[in-house]
């Protein structure tokens, strides 16, 4: 068996096509999305990662505006920069390009973002959402996992599904999300004992753990969907993911491969979120000419409690 790949980039490109028939709606009725992305300091990985979003933005015809501020910059220039943005109608959407530096509270910068403009899905009412299924705005990674499986007609029902690494970007929120999906759901992380015995069993193995080569071969199931959101630079300049693809191809059914599998969809779900916040503006705008401009999301989207 020789596993089918999931292409990330392929899937990327007809969303965008989608996305720029989006754009073209909003403005023909007076809304350009607009996308503000703060990144402080000179991390290399940043600046990539930054570009790339911004290209992206041109590419599907949002407005992107970048903020940047040198590593020296204090917490409350970030802060401050954030309330402005907060309350621009030009802007739908704020960034914050982690890492910060380390005098910045990076909680402090995130809670400050407003929840209708909260497109990394980073807020605490968009956390909290996954808890009930009820997050407008869900954090790109597991959001673009997510519409891989879809995609692809994976249907998550009823499967065992194992996600390695539990961080509150990828890790955590997947495993949720997945649970509002009706799978069955593990979470391994750096304290679980005897990983192998837990990814074995999986009929999805979502790995997310930062370090390379972690999943080889005699941990997958045969036949088994793998999706490696994993990005890591060897010493050699290569870029790989967690999990030995080679290898693993082998036995699996599907596989994601790095880069261009979940990397690309993180990029486009950051612009989904970004046309759905611009289209609640315009809804709020029609309703109350944005005289409610800074209640929360929740006017729009009350959750249903019985």
């Amino acid at each position: 068996m020789t596993a089918q790949i999931i292409d990330g980039k392929a899937i990327s490109k007809r969303l965008r096509i989608g996305f720029r028939e989006r754009v073209v709606k909003l403005v023909s009725q007076g809304v350009t999305p607009g996308l503000a992305v703060i990144c402080v300091g000179d991390n290399p990985a940043s600046k990539v990662y930054v570009g790339n979003k911004i290209k992206a933005c041109e590419e599907c015809g949002v407005h992107s505006f970048h903020h940047g501020f040198p590593d020296s910059a204090s917490e409350a220039d970030v802060l401050s920069d954030i309330r402005k943005l907060n309350a621009d109608h030009k802007i739908h959407g704020i960034l914050v390009q982690l890492p910060l530096p380390p005098h910045i509270d990076v909680r402090k910068i995130l809670e400050a973002i407003s929840v209708d403009k909260d497109v990394d899905g980073f807020h605490l009412y968009n956390v909290g959402g996954l808890v009930v299924g009820n997050t407008i705005f869900p954090p790109c990674t597991p959001y673009g996992v997510q519409l891989l499986l879809e995609t692809t007609g994976i249907d998550v029902i009823g499967k065992n599904v194992v996600v390695v690494g539990a961080s509150n970007i990828v890790g955590k929120p997947m495993a949720l999300m997945l649970l509002q999906k009706e799978a069955t759901v593990t979470v391994c992380h750096a304290k679980t004992r005897d990983l192998a015995q837990h990814t074995i069993i999986a009929d999805i193995l979502i790995v997310a753990a930062g370090k390379p080569g972690l999943i080889v071969p005699q941990m997958v199931k045969q036949g088994a969907i793998v999706i490696d959101v994993g990005i890591n630079r060897l010493p050699d300049g290569r870029i790989v993911g967690d999990v030995d693809f080679e290898g693993v191809k082998k036995k699996a059914s599907w596989i994601t491969p790095v880069p261009g599998g979940v990397g690309p969809m993180t990029v486009t779900m950051l612009i989904e979120n970004t046309l759905r916040s611009a289209e609640r503006a315009l809804h709020l705008r029609k309703e109350d000419d944005y005289q409610e401009w800074e209640a929360p999301l929740l006017k729009l989207h009350q959750p249903d409690i019985h």
